[in-house]
C-alpha cells in the first residue's frame, strides 16, 4: 500500500481493535402468540398433504385457533391432517361441503398451485377469509384474478411465505428501515438443496391408487391425462401444476426482501440462467435456476442450486452497511467509510511529492478517526417456529379486521417476479413487465 507515517499506522491501528471489539449479539424475543380477545377463530383446511400438515402442527400452538374440518382429495392426507393437529374433526373429499358451513370464519388454502384460483375464489364467494399458501397464484391472470375478487369482497387475505411473520426479517427491516445501510444497490439470495427431497422426488406412497385419490377432480384445471401417481405427488416438477423453483422457493425468498426494503411492486426485468443436470426425470422445470432482476433503484440476484446445498442467505449491500441473513441470525456489518491517506497510487511519486501529501492529508484531518459503528447478530429464539407465528398473524387479522402485510398485493407481486423467472428461462429471453397490460413480454 506504500508508506504511511507512524501517526496513521497508530490511528488505522487503534480504530481497527476498537472495531474488532464493538460486536454484539442478541437473543430476540420469541412470541408469544397473544390473540386480541378469547375468542376462538373456527377455520378449516382444505389440503392436508406435506404442506397442510406443517400448517396444522404450527397452528395447533395457538390458543385462538380452533380447526372445525378439512378437505383433502388423498384419503391418507385426510387422515394425516388429523393426527397432525391432533382433534377429530369431519373431513371430506369436497371443500365445498366447509364453504356451506356458517361456522367456519376462515379457510387455510394448501393445495396445488394450479387449484389455488378456484379454490380461493370458491372461498372468497362464501364470505371467508383466506390463508393461502404461497406462491398465491400459478400465473399472472390467476393472480390478478384473486386480487381482484379479495379487494371488491373485502376479505383478509394472506399469502403464506412465513418469512414475512418472522422476528429475523422483522428485525432485518428495521435495521433496513433506519438508513443505517446507507444507499442499497445490490441484493442476493438463495437457497440451495442437495438430495432427492429436496428436488421434489418425493416417494409415492403405497396406496396411491385411483380409488383413493380423486384424480378427475385434482385434474379440474390441468389438461386431463391418466391417472399418474408421479405427477400426484411430485406436481411441483410439472408446469400443468406448478411453478419449479420459482413457485417453491424463489417465493420466499423474494417475499423477504420485499418484506425488508419495504418494496412493494414487480420487477421491471428478469433474466434467467441455469440448467437441468441431474434430476432428468421428465421434469419440465431446471435443478439449478440464477435470475437477475431489475427493481427501482436496486438489482437483485437470486438463486437456487438442487445439486448443491449452502443453505439460505439473503444479504443487503449498503454503502454504509452489508445486511445478511442467514439461517435464524441476521447480521448488520459496517462499511469502513471513513477517510484515509491514499497509499496505492503514490506508488509512483516521489519521496518529496508523498510527503508533502501525507503532510497536507494530516493538516486537513486533524486528530484521531472515529470508530466504526458497531456490528451486530440478532438469533430467533431456539425451536423458533416462525410458521405459527405467521398464521397467528393472519388469525389476528380475521379478527381486527387490520391489513396484513403479506396481502393480495404483496403476494401477487412476489408470484409475478417468479412468473417472470421461468418466463426468461424457458424462452430465453429477458422478461419485462408491461404494467399497463398487467403481462410478461419477451
Amino acid at each position: 500500500m506504500g508508506p504511511i507515517s507512524r501517526r496513521q499506522f497508530v490511528r488505522l491501528s487503534a480504530s481497527t481493535v476498537a472495531a474488532g471489539a464493538a460486536a454484539k449479539s442478541i437473543l430476540l424475543e420469541p412470541t408469544a402468540f397473544a390473540a386480541p380477545t378469547d375468542r376462538k377463530i373456527r377455520f378449516a383446511s382444505i389440503g392436508t398433504g406435506i404442506r397442510g400438515c406443517d400448517l396444522l402442527r404450527s397452528a395447533r400452538k395457538l390458543p385462538n385457533a380452533q380447526l372445525v374440518g378439512t378437505a383433502d382429495l388423498y384419503d391418507m392426507h385426510r387422515k394425516a391432517g388429523i393426527e397432525s393437529y391432533g382433534t377429530e374433526v369431519p373431513s371430506t373429499r369436497d371443500y365445498r361441503e366447509l364453504l356451506d358451513r356458517k361456522d367456519v370464519e376462515a379457510v387455510i388454502v394448501a393445495v396445488a398451485d394450479f387449484q389455488h384460483r378456484r379454490v380461493v375464489l370458491d372461498c372468497i364467494a362464501a364470505g371467508k377469509d383466506v390463508y393461502c399458501e404461497k406462491p398465491m397464484s400459478h400465473n399472472v391472470a390467476d393472480g390478478f384474478a384473486i386480487v381482484k375478487a379479495v379487494q371488491e369482497n373485502k376479505r383478509i387475505f394472506q399469502a403464506g411465505s412465513q418469512r414475512v411473520s418472522s422476528v429475523v426479517f422483522k428485525k432485518a427491516a428495521e435495521i433496513f428501515k433506519s438508513g443505517r445501510l446507507g444507499e442499497v444497490t445490490m441484493i442476493t439470495a438463495s437457497m440451495d438443496r442437495n438430495s432427492d427431497s429436496g428436488a421434489w422426488v418425493y416417494p409415492i406412497a403405497p396406496d396411491a391408487s385411483p380409488e383413493t385419490i380423486d384424480w378427475k377432480t385434482w385434474l379440474r384445471d390441468a389438461p386431463d391425462r391418466p391417472f399418474d401417481a408421479n405427477r400426484f405427488f411430485r406436481w411441483r416438477c410439472f408446469a400443468d401444476y406448478g411453478e419449479g423453483l420459482g413457485g417453491d422457493l424463489f417465493v420466499h425468498l423474494l417475499s423477504g426482501i420485499q418484506c425488508v426494503s419495504g418494496i412493494n411492486a414487480p420487477p421491471t426485468r428478469a433474466f434467467s440462467t441455469g440448467s437441468l443436470t441431474h434430476f432428468k426425470d421428465g421434469r419440465d422445470y431446471p435443478d439449478l435456476l440464477v435470475t437477475l432482476y431489475d427493481y427501482a433503484g436496486v438489482a437483485v440476484n437470486v438463486r437456487c442450486n438442487q445439486n448443491n446445498d449452502t443453505g439460505e442467505d439473503t444479504t443487503f449491500y449498503g454503502k454504509e452497511g452489508t445486511l445478511t441473513i442467514k439461517g435464524d441470525t441476521v447480521s448488520f456489518v459496517p462499511q469502513d467509510t471513513r477517510a484515509w491517506p491514499e497509499g496505492y497510487s503514490v506508488i509512483g511519486w516521489t519521496e518529496e511529492a508523498r510527503k508533502k501529501y501525507n503532510d497536507d492529508w494530516n493538516a486537513a484531518h486533524p486528530g484521531p478517526q472515529p470508530n466504526l459503528p458497531m456490528s451486530e447478530s440478532f438469533s430467533a429464539p431456539r425451536d423458533y417456529d416462525d410458521t405459527a407465528e405467521h398464521i397467528a398473524t393472519f388469525l389476528r387479522a380475521v379478527e381486527t379486521r387490520e391489513h396484513v402485510v403479506e396481502d393480495e398485493v404483496f403476494g401477487n407481486h412476489a408470484a409475478i417476479a417468479c412468473h417472470m423467472a421461468n418466463h426468461s428461462y424457458i424462452h430465453k429471453t429477458v422478461a419485462t413487465w408491461d404494467a399497463a397490460t398487467k403481462t410478461i413480454k419477451g
